[in-house]
């Protein structure tokens, strides 16, 4: 049976995880602090701190502010981090309406909606097109699933800029995708 930790030394930890991770549950932290969920949710509360979906929803706003390439709407799933010219990764719900009624299984065009978006947010331009893409599916995503996506600036020759995409749900890789953007 692990110790209990002091409220206000449990609370300063509780800030300084969140502060390092704001995607962290509030399972996890009750986890981590060996106490019950409701405890952390009075913690949050007591220090102003919004639950995870207001979080994400903040950090994707802050985000979203950065783009130049393309509109906000146009980007799909949460961006939830952006370094200009280094690395992006959003996040994706996989709901009923992008499955295949039979199968439940994620249409393409969403999987690759998102990977092609992310590569696009990462170049810092007024305008960018993709101008090739290399991609792999892995496996089959399905309904309910979270997609991860990461891209990640390889190089930039001219005004044309490798971007390789890898989709995960979970730790699993499901997409892979290299693009040659293009930029104005």
């Amino acid at each position: 049976m692990s110790k209990r930790i002091p409220k206000l030394q449990r609370q300063e930890k509780l800030q300084e995880i969140l502060s390092e991770n704001p995607f962290i549950t509030d399972d996890d932290l009750a986890q981590e602090f060996g106490c019950s969920v409701q405890t952390i949710r009075l913690d949050r509360l007591e220090l102003g701190i919004p639950e995870l979906r207001e979080r994400v929803k903040k950090v994707a706003q802050i985000n979203h502010a950065k783009v130049r390439s393309i509109a906000d709407k146009e980007i799909i799933g949460e961006l939830i981090e952006l370094e200009l010219g280094k690395k992006a990764v959003s996040v994706l719900q996989i709901t009923s309406e992008m499955v295949a009624d039979k199968t439940k299984i994620c249409r393409g065009h969403h999987i690759f909606s998102q990977a092609n978006m992310l590569a696009m947010a990462l170049i810092d331009a007024d305008a960018v097109l993709t101008g090739s893409a290399r991609i792999r599916y892995r496996r089959p995503v399905y309904l309910n699933e979270k997609l991860v996506a990461t891209a990640i600036f390889a190089r930039r020759h001219s005004n044309k800029h490798l971007i390789k995409v890898v989709s995960k749900v979970g730790a699993e890789e499901v997409f892979v995708g290299k693009f040659i953007m293009v930029s104005r």
